[in-house]
């Protein structure tokens, strides 16, 4: 798997992303939406508009609220277009105006003579900033795919990988008809978030549907519901399914713990060996089970190693079962 970090994206890609969530609309039609944002965060611009011009973050998207407007508007008309000119002689990327706040003349004039995009959106402003962080942070973390389906799991998130003709899809729609959620079909997009927890989704153009050798693509929303999709979900788990022939040397007790690396997390995995009369998708629901077990803190394994242990002392020193 190859997997892409992001160092910068345009306006463009931010607003048509991320618009409807962040309910943002464009005020102004100036161009300028290949604009690029390099840091993954918002700035409130409160002290370079009264004029401390020492530092500031002209990197980021900039967010104007309540306390910025008040001031602006208590401004002289002369000053105030004076700092319109110092914000965006900065070369900014876009201005989004929280609580549905309309920028004034002047300021719209200063944005055009730019090329600068103004938003806005009549989210409170500390919360429009909270999710804007969140929404460019997942479209700066690192991303690749990886060739297998994911299944939602009472809560854990499965991804089915193994050969052409295995057997792989046969398991998923077995575990949708048990009542589970499709995430994706043959390749599962996936995405650092936070550093340490890998998110799985499906392409939009394959979303809902699902390939069965035989009998082609069905649309797994319409024929089982809604409640069968689920539009993304954190990895948990990795189940490799393998023909019985090429299945060796597994592990049989289940002390050791494997895992693999997506995007640099390590995520557990296990190896089921398919073959006549085996019901894999059982298998597979029980495999996260069991995961979900050892994330609770109670290993089977080694509560069954502890039996044996106290056994073995108990009969060498005499004492009864």
């Amino acid at each position: 798997m190859s997997s892409v970090k992001k160092n910068r994206i345009t306006v463009g890609e931010f607003y048509t992303s991320w618009k409807e969530r962040l309910q943002m609309s464009q005020i102004s039609d100036y161009g300028g939406m290949e604009r690029v944002i390099i840091e993954p965060t918002v700035n409130r611009p409160g002290l370079l508009l009264a004029g401390f011009t020492k530092y500031f973050a002209s990197k980021r998207i900039q967010v104007l609220g309540s306390a910025e407007c008040t001031y602006l508007r208590s401004l002289d008309p002369a000053i105030r277009q004076e700092r319109y000119q110092l914000f965006f002689r900065r070369n900014i990327p876009c201005v989004v105006f929280g609580r549905n706040l309309k920028p004034d003349r002047l300021f719209l004039q200063e944005a055009g003579r730019r090329k600068v995009p103004v938003f806005r959106s009549p989210m409170i402003t500390m919360n429009f900033m909270n999710s804007a962080t969140l929404a460019l942070e997942s479209l700066f973390a690192p991303r690749g795919s990886e060739i297998g389906s994911m299944v939602d799991i009472q809560g854990v998130g499965v991804i089915i990988k193994g050969e052409s003709g295995v057997g792989k899809s046969e398991c998923v729609l077995a575990l949708i008809e048990r009542g589970y959620s499709l995430v994706s079909d043959d390749i599962t997009r996936v995405v650092l978030i936070g550093g340490d927890q890998v998110v799985g989704s499906s392409a939009e153009i394959t979303r809902d549907h699902l390939e069965v050798r035989g009998i082609g693509i069905i649309n797994v929303a319409r024929m089982f519901g809604v409640k069968c999709i689920r539009k993304d979900k954190r990895v948990d788990l990795v189940v490799h399914l393998k023909a019985w022939d090429h299945a060796q040397d597994l592990e049989r007790v289940g002390m050791e713990e494997a895992s693999e690396s997506v995007l640099g997390v390590k995520i557990p995995c296990v190896t089921i060996p398919v073959g006549p009369g085996r019901d894999i998708a059982r298998l597979v629901e029980v495999a996260a089970f069991q995961n979900k077990l050892r994330q609770s803190g109670f290993n089977s394994a080694e509560e069954f190693n502890r039996r044996l242990i106290d056994l073995m002392t108990h009969r060498r020193t005499g004492v009864a079962d």
